[in-house]
């Protein structure tokens, strides 16, 4: 029961970290058309993020192969469950990831239109439908004993699935008009800066109606009642918040970055922390729910995996580290002119 708990911790950290790193490239992207005016500003807010989107995906695929390989029922459930939304993330990406390759291949406002729309929406229709998947997991998702969904994708836009997709994109947004203020200046930064201030009063006021409906749509607050300890999740998610805009208001932007991956961090941990141990709960039958106890891999792949992990996990984290510090100055336009710039 220890590694699995273990693993259930790590399944969970792993997607916040998925979520702290490639969110604020999600945000930027879901930006990018209303403050990008000019072909410059564009390729700025591209080369803002360019150097490091690919690899913060790592951890997509990190928390997608741990998924898997820890918890096999789970993956196989979740992605026959969540199948529509699921590929349309993936489709999503890939447009993504696409867009910033093609876009400046031709010189052409109709093609450049083009691929700007696929980035735009390849970063917006990710970061709404993972928070409509993890909101209708929150609630529970309806299956039965052998793992049958029954529903379609129209029951997974429900209300509290909408309300958790739309918390999902102020979040990004506001992590990627922070890092936007880091890597700009001039106009674009004033826009940047512009977002943060005008996004941060509607995401206070979307978390604190996702925090209420969470405790009648779900039974994620028993948890927190058996463990009160637990709601120092909810404490830390709150102050960085209020810390996010705090140091916006100094300009210490770098800081404000990092607030507001803390509150992704305790976005995500207040659901993890409630489900627990449940990964993929039923709202058919909790008979059906699959938990970290009953639908993990044997004890000798956990513990192999553990091994892996402890060895390779600090490598990754060590290069993401030294890419962010390297990448961490206003993008110019001498960088504009390089080779490999977008």
């Amino acid at each position: 029961m220890v590694l699995q708990s273990i693993w259930f911790f790590l399944w969970g950290l792993l997607w916040a970290v998925f979520f702290i790193t490639d969110g604020f490239d999600f945000g930027v992207g879901t930006v990018y058309p209303f403050i990008g005016k000019t072909d410059t500003e564009r390729r700025t807010m591209l080369n803002a993020i360019g150097p490091l989107w690919d690899g913060n995906e790592v951890w997509l695929l990190t928390a997608g192969g741990v998924t898997f390989a820890a918890f096999p029922k789970v993956y196989a459930v979740m992605f026959s469950s969540l199948y529509t939304p699921l590929m349309l993330i993936l489709f999503a990406l890939i447009l993504r990831g696409v867009s910033f390759e093609f876009r400046s291949k031709i010189e052409s406002d109709a093609w450049k239109k083009v691929w700007d729309t696929c980035f735009s929406v390849g970063s917006f229709l990710p970061a709404l439908l993972f928070g409509v998947a993890f909101a209708n997991i929150f609630q529970g998702i309806p299956f039965d004993d052998q793992g049958l969904y029954h529903g379609n994708t129209l029951k997974l836009l429900n209300p509290y699935g909408l309300l958790g997709g739309v918390l999902f994109v102020l979040l990004f947004i506001q992590h990627g008009a922070n890092w936007l203020a880091i890597r700009t200046d001039g106009d674009l930064q004033q826009r940047a800066i512009s977002i943060t201030r005008k996004n941060w009063p509607i995401l206070v006021a979307v978390a604190v109606i996702f925090l209420i409906a969470s405790y009648f749509a779900t039974p994620l607050y028993d948890n927190y009642f058996k463990n009160p300890v637990l709601f120092l999740i909810i404490l830390v998610a709150v102050i960085a918040l209020f810390a996010t805009r705090i140091f916006s208001a100094k300009q210490a932007w770098f800081k404000a970055w990092f607030a507001s991956a803390v509150t992704i961090m305790g976005c995500t941990f207040f659901g993890v922390a409630g489900l627990f141990p449940n990964l993929f709960p039923s709202s058919l039958d909790k008979a059906y729910n699959l938990t970290a106890f009953n639908a993990s891999s044997s004890p000798l792949t956990l513990k192999i995996m553990l091994t892996v992990v402890v060895i390779f996990i600090p490598v990754v984290i060590a290069y993401q580290v030294w890419a962010y510090i390297l990448f961490k100055d206003t993008v110019t336009k001498k960088d504009l002119e390089l080779d490999d710039a977008y």
